[in-house]
């Protein structure tokens, strides 16, 4: 039997086996059992491990300098590997779109768009029309002052790039990435010309690219002053205003040659935004930037501190909305009417014209005036003026009141009811017909149909000649004049004279109510003033290129006889009393004159047209609307119009009489091209005695078929009138 196991013999904790330690009694703890090492190790630990560091650092150290130096290695090396590709790739970009553009060797400078140089008689100018408005300037034409304003706010390395500037260009780039928006561009003059010349204005990476080339073809091509001077012929100055000629005409009415330093430096400001900083829109704007390009020229040494400071003094320049001046209606007139003449303007033309400018001015100050002084008052916002000599050449023509508010013209274009302006060509018909000054009818109410004509305040005179009559223009005696003559009849005369509008044949005709223009009724009456030759009015004297070459020349053949010498010398001793006597005794001045008032109903339109021996002019007031004015009638406004232009312009000119009032017939004479003109510009007319060939009984037979009184009747001797032998007394 197996003895029982022993049972296990425990194994107590001991703790003889530890280092004698002074206890105090009971368990302790020592530093060296707690789970911190004590304090003494920990500090020699540390100091081991600062034995050791150094060794470490180092290491560390060189691992980095090495890492720093890979990287800069590798960023170099990549950088010089993007480099190329990028040099590839933007070598692939230069040579598709110049692949796009036509061979380099076909490249040529586009013709600049023609410009029209519009000339008074006397060789000043009238106006510049065209695409561009204005000539072609040599850069040493220009005032001096205008490329060095460009430059200096616009292109400041001009004379020393290649076309494309690239300081210019990362400096943009940098003030733009800065600003967060467009603020500069990088573009040269050179650049802009090509863009301007042979670009659309899209704003793409092959235009850029296309410029670019452009732009080193230009500056391989062309001298730097070559470049300029067709970049300031062309580039847009706002307004309308193409080159540095037409924006000195717009802005200042002066050329190019003479703008002053601050007037250049307005002008090179608008290059950054025409439209917007343009004078005519926004003066104030216009002048804030002229200020910059001012420094700009003295921080460039361009100008000294004076110059500079005496040109921010000046006063911000206005200018009108549109042109002003109303030669500009005859600008438009001519405009109008080249084509016909040579066709389209293919190249740079000069158009001598017919008008005097003195004149011109004349009759626009004669228009302005009096609308500024009476238009509120009676209701009047525009006006119109005519003035033809004897040959029909217009020697003025005033469109309306302004022409920067309004470019419609009045004098040509706005056909309006003459009124008793249109009597004169009823009185024709009945002399033509056989009546005499002399002749006599009863003025008082009548009834034509369903028309009852009455006369002006409602006044009648009963038994009247028609030379009161006219005077008077009684209503009642040119409506049974019509009658007697015939509708159809007094057609034919008004158009024989001058008249081109329709009329309508009825008896209603008398007191002028078909509509026609200013031009043409006052052209009608020249006949009155020359002897009875129709002289269609006419604008162009002539058209030149630049080299000399004549490309139209008026013809003087362009006269015809309208009625017969004795019928004008009977209405102008007629008319005449219409200045004298009658309803015209506002237009009277210290020349034999004669003419006709006319107003419409209602008086809407207001009329006067009068001649003397030198000038045929007509006056026109009324609304473009149609309203109807404040009473106004031919008498008034219309006359003193009429003779404030006509006293100056016939300052210095001898006073002659009317034609066949003194047994005189004028017979008209074109003046050559190269003729001085007459004081004031009248003139242009030769007066002699009649020479027609007489027939065997001492008279002679006029173109209308009907008898001439024999040469010298009319004539003061023995104090017979021309009435008086007429009539056999």
């Amino acid at each position: 039997m197996a003895s029982p196991k022993k049972p296990k013999k425990r194994v107590e904790p001991r703790f003889d086996d530890a280092p004698k330690r002074k206890r105090s009694g009971g368990l302790s703890a020592t530093d060296d059992d707690r789970a911190a090492p004590p304090r003494k190790k920990t500090a020699t630990r540390r100091k081991a491990s600062s034995a050791r560091k150094p060794k470490k650092k180092t290491a560390r150290s060189r691992r980095a300098r090495l890492g720093l130096t890979g990287l800069i290695g590798g960023t170099i090396y990549w950088s010089f590997i993007l480099c190329i590709w990028g040099g590839i790739a933007v070598a692939g970009v230069v040579a598709w779109y110049g692949a796009q553009m036509p061979s380099a060797t076909t490249w040529e400078i586009p013709d600049r768009p023609p410009n029209v140089k519009i000339v008074a008689v006397d060789g000043s100018l009238v106006a510049n029309r065209g695409a561009t408005g204005g000539e072609a300037l040599g850069i040493h034409e220009m005032s001096p002052y205008i490329p060095q304003a460009v430059i200096a706010i616009e292109d400041r390395r001009y004379y020393s790039h290649f076309g494309v500037d690239p300081i210019g260009l990362a400096r943009a780039m940098v003030t733009n990435i800065t600003s967060g928006r467009l603020v500069q561009g990088g573009s040269t003059l050179t650049q802009q010309l090509a863009k301007n010349m042979f670009l659309s204005p899209d704003r793409t990476i092959g235009r850029k690219v296309q410029e670019v080339l452009l732009a080193l073809w230009l500056e391989h091509k062309y001298s730097k002053d070559q470049i300029l001077e067709m970049y300031l012929n062309r580039v847009y100055f706002g307004s309308g205003s193409y080159g540095v000629e037409a924006a000195a005409r717009r802005y200042f009415n002066k050329s190019a040659r003479d703008v002053t330093l601050p007037e250049a430096a307005l002008l090179a400001g608008l290059l950054k935004a025409p439209s917007r900083l343009s004078p005519a829109r926004n003066p104030h704007l216009a002048e804030e930037r002229s200020q910059l390009v001012l420094a700009a020229m003295r921080e460039q040494g361009m100008v000294s501190d004076t110059e500079m400071t005496a040109a921010m003094t000046r006063p911000a320049t206005r200018a009108a909305a549109y042109w002003t001046g109303s030669q500009h209606y005859v600008a438009d007139a001519v405009m109008e009417e080249l084509p016909d003449l040579i066709g389209d303007v293919r190249k740079d033309v000069i158009v001598d014209t017919t008008v005097d400018l003195v004149l011109q001015k004349f009759g626009e100050n004669a228009i302005r005036d009096l609308i500024a002084e009476e238009g509120k008052a009676k209701d009047v916002g525009q006006g119109a003026l005519v003035s033809i000599d004897n040959t029909g050449a217009v020697r003025a023509m005033v469109g309306g009141y302004d022409y920067a508010n309004s470019q419609f013209d009045r004098s040509t274009e706005a056909k309006r009811q003459p009124g008793s302006a249109f009597k004169p060509f009823v009185y024709v018909t009945a002399l033509e017909q056989g009546r005499t000054p002399q002749s006599v009818r009863n003025d008082a109410p009548i009834k034509i149909g369903k028309w009852t004509p009455e006369n002006y305040g409602g006044k009648y005179y009963g038994k009247v000649t028609l030379e009161t009559a006219l005077a008077k223009s009684l209503n009642s005696v040119a409506a049974q004049l019509i009658m007697e003559v015939g509708a159809g009849n007094v057609v034919k005369t008004a158009h024989r004279m001058g008249i081109v509008s329709d009329l309508e044949p009825n008896a209603s005709l008398a007191l002028g109510t078909s509509e026609v223009t200013l031009m043409e009724l006052t052209s009608a009456y020249v006949p009155f003033a020359n002897g009875g030759y129709r002289a269609r009015p006419y604008l162009i004297r002539r058209v030149t290129t630049l080299d000399g070459d004549v490309l139209y020349e008026h013809s003087t053949d362009n006269m015809s006889r309208a009625i017969s010498p004795e019928v004008a010398g009977m209405m102008n001793q007629m008319m005449a009393k219409t200045v004298t006597e009658g309803t015209a005794r506002a237009a009277g001045f210290d020349h034999p004159a004669a003419g006709k008032t006319g107003t419409s109903q209602n008086s809407r339109d207001a009329w006067f047209v009068g001649y003397t021996a030198n000038l045929t002019t007509g006056v026109w007031f009324g609304n473009d609307d149609g309203t109807p004015t404040n009473k106004v009638t031919g008498g008034s406004l219309p006359a003193q119009a009429w003779k404030a232009f006509m006293v100056k312009a016939h300052q210095g000119v001898p006073a002659a009489p009317l034609p066949g009032t003194l047994g005189r017939v004028v017979t008209p004479v074109a003046r050559p091209a190269d003729a001085p003109r007459p004081p004031a510009g009248v003139g242009g007319e030769q007066v002699r005695r009649d020479t027609y060939p007489a027939n065997a009984d001492g008279t002679t037979t006029s173109s209308t078929g009907g008898p001439r009184p024999k040469v010298g009747v009319g004539e003061s001797s023995d104090s017979k009138t021309l009435i008086d032998i007429i009539m056999g007394r």
